[in-house]
């Protein structure tokens, strides 16, 4: 039996007023009860919009033009707003977009964990834009227009749009699409290169080429002369993860790049309500090495703030244990491991850990022992496990981390500091340590990791 065919969609404009703003940054309206969501709309404006899909219980749509526009509305900096589908925030002021993400945080807080911070802090804030340094950005040949396409997936849609820049990229490679274009379309396999991986450390742009076939050596050597006159460091990717391999320089060591963290008090942790026994005087930089694939902050200047006020927050003591959860490259664990008698770092992926210990043992840490363990495993049980801690730190995947909470002997841990990238499951893990566990929620605050975008990051301080 054939399927009934799709209703087609209305082709006229519609005039409507938005109610509201989603989570996700659309606008909300209605029409004859129905909900509609509107792309490129923002709360009390009037406006024309076409659709764009519609569902059985509600309906998606396009904002065409704007008839009576929103005091908080902008004029996008993108010159591609609207068409890119990497961003979907740009019509709205920097200060209403972080609004917004705090009234979704809170409201997660309220329905999904019944529990309300006992203070809002003031959102940790950094650069708009060039601000991202970890990418990844399809490639596409269309013979039909003699053109390659690098960048981001369309609107709606699931073809690369055409970009000529990203202005949230970091310029060395947001300001420089249209030089990766032309040289991809001079290889004889641009056909076959899938997809660019980049990363930008302290002062290199790292470029990993998805190669879907193996590259000629008079593409090889067009790619190491791009690399060497930009001083840039390219890879080839043939197969998956494991098969990555320097290009140029061809002897790139393991872990080629790295960031520097330079710990001082951050002026907006100073309105916190918690009392910190000590003021974070500057150190030397830590420094911390990794790889083009690894996981790391993606805004170098809010994970500055960001790691400043997790420690003004847990205020780790000189007699303290503390465990830090999902540690990843120890990006905390080496800034706890200044102030604590000891850092317990735990990990999923044994080559974050494996660069974690090297990053420690280089810079003469004897304080940090790292293990690593699936966190999310619901039967987890190894010695770390079993041991109290004093204070936790834990900066989870979206998934959140229920599992390791549930897991954790948690009677002597006096402070829990949350660093989520998903206010659902920070609001689910707070309902679980506020109501079984005996913590109070003392204070929660937005960082604008992704400005522009409907990503929320959220701290949040837990007390027993």
């Amino acid at each position: 039996m054939s399927r009934p065919r799709k209703k087609p969609l209305p082709t006229d404009l519609v005039r409507i007023q938005i109610e509201k703003l989603s989570h996700d940054g659309r606008g909300i309206a209605r029409i004859e009860g129905k909900t509609v969501f509107l792309f490129g709309g923002l709360p009390g404006e009037t406006v024309l919009f076409r659709y764009v899909s519609q569902h059985r219980r509600f309906d998606e749509g396009q904002v065409v033009e704007v008839l009576d526009a929103s005091p908080q509305r902008v004029i996008p900096g993108c010159p591609h707003f609207g068409l890119c589908g990497g961003c979907s925030l740009q019509h709205l002021s920097p200060t209403a977009q972080l609004e917004l993400k705090q009234t979704t945080v809170l409201e997660h807080f309220q329905h999904l964990g019944k529990v309300q911070p006992e203070q809002i802090v003031p959102p940790l804030r950094g650069p708009s834009w060039g601000y991202r340094r970890k990418a990844r950005l399809g490639v596409k040949y269309v013979e039909k227009k003699s053109t390659v396409l690098v960048g981001f997936r369309e609107s709606h849609s699931n073809l690369l749009a055409e970009l000529t820049r990203c202005d949230v990229l970091h310029p060395l490679i947001g300001e420089r699409l249209l030089d990766f274009r032309n040289l991809i379309y001079q290889l004889d396999t641009r056909n076959h290169i899938a997809q660019l991986e980049v990363a930008v450390d302290d002062s290199h742009l790292a470029v990993i080429f998805r190669n879907l076939q193996p590259l000629t050596d008079r593409d090889q050597q067009l790619l190491c002369e791009f690399a060497k006159s930009n001083d840039f460091y390219f890879y080839l990717q043939p197969a998956g993860p494991d098969s990555v391999t320097p290009l140029w320089p061809a002897d790139l060591p393991q872990s080629s790049l790295e960031y520097s963290l330079f710990l001082q008090t951050c002026e907006v942790s100073k309105t916190s309500q918690v009392s910190s026994s000590q003021e974070l005087a500057p150190k030397p930089p830590l420094s911390f090495q990794f790889t083009p694939q690894d996981f790391t902050q993606i805004n170098f200047a809010i994970n500055q703030q960001m790691v400043t006020q997790a420690l003004l927050w847990l205020d780790p003591q000189a007699e303290e244990t503390i465990l830090d959860l999902f540690c990843g490259l120890g990006n905390f664990t080496l800034p706890l491991a200044l102030h604590a008698k000891q850092v317990i770092g735990i990990e999923g992926e044994v080559n974050l850990v494996n660069r974690a210990m090297a990053n420690a043992r280089r810079q003469g840490f004897s304080n940090i022992h790292y293990h690593v363990a699936n966190l999310a495993s619901p039967d987890l049980q190894q010695p770390w496990t079993q041991q109290p801690y004093d204070k936790v730190l834990l900066d989870p995947p979206r998934s959140g981390a229920l599992e390791i909470l549930q897991a954790l002997p948690l009677q002597q841990t006096q402070r829990i500091v949350y660093v989520s990238c998903n206010p659902a499951t920070l609001a689910r893990d707070a309902g679980e340590l506020v109501s079984k566990k005996g913590y109070r929620l003392i204070q929660a605050g937005v960082m604008d990791m992704f400005p522009h975008t409907t990503h929320v990051e959220t701290m949040a301080l837990f007390e027993r």
